[in-house]
């Protein structure tokens, strides 16, 4: 059996969580969109269930496979619906919904709802991506609240720039926020992960810990509070060929790296078909029977080189860890000029493993 392999510990995905709450003292709902930013919704999920205020999707496809798993703790669809008729499908599994778009609003309105449902209105403060204009704000939470197709409402919006922390983007956010949302009796929630760990001042009655729940800091720089994070997901495999290469010989496609002197070169069992990151130059670490390494040359659509020149202990079979506890993602995804949100989600093929359930 070829020996690629992801280590998910739901432990730390736990400890991530309950850092983010510790932190904010706010109720926090777990961002398990594109399956659990590829470390598995479902067991995410299920992991998380006894202790998550809730959990957010981006969408109703993604709601309805953890219904269908029997989690039944609140979910937040971020992107909202696409279509009116999926207002039938919110009611029945009980799901809350962030409305960002005016249409979307005339269909609640137009609705003939079971019940009244959870809405999120969203805010546009100035990423310019979905969310109402704060001229619309007040409006909308009136004609929401008139609708009688609403039971709640919490206000809401997202930040550009938090993971800069010298950047004041973020401040001017929350002064359009407040200014839009005066004398609306409502709970807020601004704050992702960036702005769990890095803006305290930032008011949330609920936060949104996506990235951090799985061990990866946000931001480019040290972070005490980033710091604390535990790596959920172990990215290993194993040394499957070993070579002696004299000086002056390529390795891997377009000779990208030759051998400077006699080296000794480990092939791995993974390749940019498993999600790791093609982009990924000579130099990138990995750890190698308990050693840091690195790449040599391009990686491969199934295997990857790298260099036990200088790990004597290492040999056929010896374990990779190509990111965890040891090699963080950050690091990996720095190297390829990439963010740890990419390099979790482009994980396949590979099976995960499940620890501290």
């Amino acid at each position: 059996m070829r020996p690629a392999r992801a280590l998910i510990d739901l432990q730390a995905l736990r400890h991530n969580y309950q850092l983010a709450r510790e932190v904010t003292g706010a109720k926090a709902l777990a961002v398990i969109k594109a399956d659990a930013y590829g470390h598995g919704a479902v067991r995410c999920a299920q992991a998380l269930e006894a202790d998550a205020d809730g959990f957010a999707v981006a969408c109703i496809e993604e709601a309805l496979e953890l219904r269908a798993a029997g989690i039944r703790a609140p979910v937040l669809l971020l992107e909202g619906f696409f279509e009116a008729d999926e207002l039938p499908l919110i009611v029945e599994h009980d799901l809350w919904c962030v409305v960002h778009s005016l249409w979307q609003l005339d269909a609640i309105e137009q609705a003939k709802l079971a019940k009244p449902i959870h809405v999120w209105l969203k805010l546009d403060t100035g990423m310019h991506r979905v969310g109402l204009h704060p001229s619309e704000y007040k409006t909308a939470y009136q004609r929401l609240q008139a609708s009688g197709n609403v039971a709640k409402i919490v206000l809401m919006s997202h930040f550009a720039r938090a993971d800069e922390l010298d950047c004041l983007r973020s401040v001017e956010q929350v002064a359009v926020f407040l200014a839009a949302r005066d004398n609306l009796s409502a709970d807020v929630s601004l704050r992702n992960s960036p702005a769990i760990l890095g803006w305290p001042s930032v008011p949330s009655d609920w936060v949104r810990p996506g990235l951090m729940l799985y061990g990866a800091s946000p931001f480019e720089e040290d972070q005490a509070l980033a710091a604390r994070l535990q790596p959920v997901m172990t990215l290993e495999s194993k040394v499957i060929c070993v070579r002696e290469l004299p000086a002056g010989e390529p390795v891997g496609y377009g000779a990208k790296f030759v051998t400077p002197k006699p080296m000794r070169i480990g092939v791995v069992a993974m390749g940019y078909a498993d999600g790791y990151p093609r982009h990924a130059p000579t130099g990138t670490p990995v750890l190698v029977a308990g050693q840091r390494s690195q790449l040599l040359g391009r990686i491969s659509m199934d295997m990857l080189c790298i260099d036990l020149t200088d790990v004597p202990q290492a040999g056929l079979g010896s374990t990779v860890e190509l990111w965890g506890k040891n090699i963080l993602a950050s690091e990996i995804a720095a190297k390829a000029e990439t963010i740890p949100y990419q390099i979790f989600c482009n994980l396949k093929r590979v099976p995960r493993l499940y620890s501290g359930s």
